[in-house]
């Protein structure tokens, strides 16, 4: 929020928690997709930071304790999965893949079956976002459960998703730097 005395922005949860996200399905979609393969304005899209990455450095650790681009491409597409599934009415759980999907051999093929699948899960869910009315967005999923982050409307849930893959995103940028040297 605006704070007018400092001049500048500031987070207060307590206000925070009661103001709803104020987007309609489709504003929240093209979020979703620009963040994903157009001009987000956080820096470069995330389809634009794959392009250059081989399978060989997909999987490679250039920070031993770090997860690989290629485990953070499978984390992305299993929780877009996930929140579709919980956007459409299914219980919330933790992702059929599992929060840190394993990621297979490597191979171009395997590699380039991944990054489908993160672009095929961002499409799917973007286009459920699209049809969900400001009613649709007001709803809550589940109860509360912060590491399930559920007990949210659909709203601050695509919202999440939304930080949760500019975050990433941003790993995968250092981690390419890093393995450029």
């Amino acid at each position: 929020m605006y704070h007018p005395t400092s001049g500048g922005f500031f987070y207060d949860e307590r206000i925070m928690a009661t103001q709803p996200i104020l987007a309609s399905g489709p504003a929240l979609a093209e979020l979703l997709r620009k963040g994903h393969s157009s001009d987000p304005w956080h820096g470069p899209a995330t389809e634009d930071l794959l392009a250059g990455v081989s399978f060989s450095q997909a999987a490679a650790r250039p920070l031993p304790s770090a997860h690989s681009i290629w485990e953070l491409v499978l984390h992305m597409t299993a929780w877009q999965r996930e929140v579709e599934r919980r956007l459409g009415g299914t219980e919330p759980r933790l992702p059929e893949e599992g929060d840190w999907p394993v990621a297979p051999k490597a191979s171009r093929k395997a590699w380039d079956q991944a990054r489908a699948g993160l672009r095929e899960s961002l499409e799917r869910l973007a286009a459920t976002v699209a049809t969900l009315s400001a009613q649709d967005l007001e709803a809550r999923i589940g109860t509360s459960d912060r590491p399930l982050g559920t007990g949210v409307s659909k709203a601050e849930m695509v919202a999440g998703v939304l930080q949760h893959n500019a975050y990433h995103s941003g790993q995968i940028a250092l981690l390419i730097k890093a393995l450029e040297g």
